[in-house]
């Protein structure tokens, strides 16, 4: 019952923030989450999957490493730090 709940929120947060997305860009393509949510899964997965906070953890040690990235190579390619960060993690350590 509880994971119903949480997913039926999940899902009710989801279409507001892409109707709000929407009304401010006034297009929505299927690929605009992509690179949001393998971040967000690179942070879970950095945390260790279902651990709040190590996900949280995870997040700002990405931000931090993105800012770290960007300082010093191109904005164009922040993208592949997550990226990198996720396939090491997943080499080095599959379970998170």
């Amino acid at each position: 019952r509880t994971i119903s709940i949480t997913f039926i929120m999940g899902a009710a947060l989801a279409a507001v923030a892409g109707t709000l997305f929407l009304m401010y860009y006034g297009v929505v393509v299927f690929s605009d989450g992509f690179v949001p949510g393998v971040k967000a899964f690179t942070a879970a997965v950095l945390g260790g999957i279902g651990s709040l906070p190590g996900a949280v953890l995870g997040g700002l040690l990405i931000g931090f490493i993105e800012s770290m990235w960007s300082a010093y190579f191109s904005i164009d390619y922040k993208d592949v730090a997550a990226f990198s960060i996720l396939a090491i993690v997943l080499i080095f350590l599959p379970s998170g």
